[in-house]
């Protein structure tokens, strides 16, 4: 009859732990078998082995089995126990870690990573000394807006896309009278700039299409796999988007900025091609390589009076009817009190 375990029995040792304690069983020269150890560790024989095993093939320590003495020993010195040297900067990047993962409470993946990040917190060694608090003090996320509903649809998004699974969906395009049933195969998830988007290629137009996912109204999976298309990958998708609407016909965009504005231009980064010219007056130069205008045109409206389109005429054009529609606007048309 086997003898269970009382209530008041401590649960096994983490196996870092095991581990740890077997590699200095191994290090006093005393030859310790499976039985021995799983008596002084209160676990199984079997979980000795597979801790030795793993010792052996995946940290490739020297242990043998000495038939002659009935125990494991090292076959050359071992100097120290193979682990992950975690610095201070390894935390601080944890803690970033965690920082990004509260902007996206709700979520349904939201729990899986909270729980992976407490096994990886649990893991590090008792001898890491950092003043977390005082870093988490000094370190924060801020999003002005974020995509409110969907957390569970795109966790099925993310899903299917991993998985090669064809999905069926009803999606709402803006200004459309209805939504309609499309057909896609899922290549991508991502968050950009707080807003989750799909990048999936869709039957219907035949091409790669972007989805937003909070205007998918319903979404199954029709029972097929897809083979993702040659060469797709979102980093060279984008490529030459400002955001994420991307075009076919690649163009010069060039913008002066004033000198009121000239700080904010140059302190960031705007786009990959960008370049910056410095002007005579204080000013700057800005050019980007874009294949759609949709989203640098909003973009430099919001500079009012401190940028002026050069290049291309249709951008410029493009922005001056905008702000002609914006003067022409009657009072209280659109406007008013909300």
């Amino acid at each position: 009859m086997k003898r269970g375990k009382s209530p008041s029995q401590p649960q096994t040792r983490p196996p870092l732990e095991r581990m740890m304690r077997i590699h200095a069983a191994l290090q006093h020269g005393a030859h310790p078998n499976a039985s021995t150890l799983a008596r002084d560790l209160e676990t199984c024989a079997k979980t000795i082995q597979r801790d030795i095993g793993f010792m052996r093939d995946r940290m490739e320590l020297p242990i043998e089995f000495c038939a002659a003495r009935n125990g494991y020993f090292y076959t050359s010195p071992v100097e120290s126990f193979p682990m992950l040297e975690v610095r201070e900067g390894d935390l601080f990047a944890l803690l970033i870690a965690a920082k990004v993962l509260k902007q996206y409470r709700g979520a349904a993946f939201e729990e899986p990573l909270a729980a992976a990040f407490r096994k990886l917190e649990a893991a590090l060694p008792d001898t890491v000394s950092v003043r977390l608090d005082d870093w988490d003090q000094a370190v924060s996320f801020q999003q002005t807006s974020m995509a409110q509903r969907g957390g569970e649809k795109i966790d099925k998004l993310c899903r299917a896309a991993a998985q090669r699974r064809r999905l069926e969906i009803t999606y709402r395009t803006p200004g459309a009278d209805a939504p309609k049933a499309r057909q896609v195969d899922p290549h991508h998830v991502a968050n950009v700039n707080g807003q989750w988007y799909l990048f999936a290629f869709d039957h219907l137009r035949k091409e790669m299409r972007t989805f937003v996912p909070g205007r998918i109204q319903s979404l199954r999976e029709t029972g097929h796999t897809f083979t993702r298309q040659p060469g797709f990958s979102v980093d060279t998708h984008l490529a030459g988007a400002f955001g994420v609407v991307a075009g076919k016909t690649t163009q010069t965009i060039c913008i002066r900025f004033a000198k009121e504005v000239s700080h904010l231009i140059c302190e960031r980064r705007w786009h990959p091609s960008q370049t910056l010219r410095d002007l005579p007056d204080g000013g700057v130069e800005l050019q980007l390589r874009l294949n759609h205008l949709a989203e640098i045109r909003p973009w430099v409206l919001s500079w009012g009076g401190n940028a002026r389109v050069l290049s291309p005429p249709e951008l410029a054009r493009q922005i001056s009817e905008e702000a002609l529609r914006i003067l022409d606007r009657p009072t209280g048309a659109g406007g008013g009190k909300c």
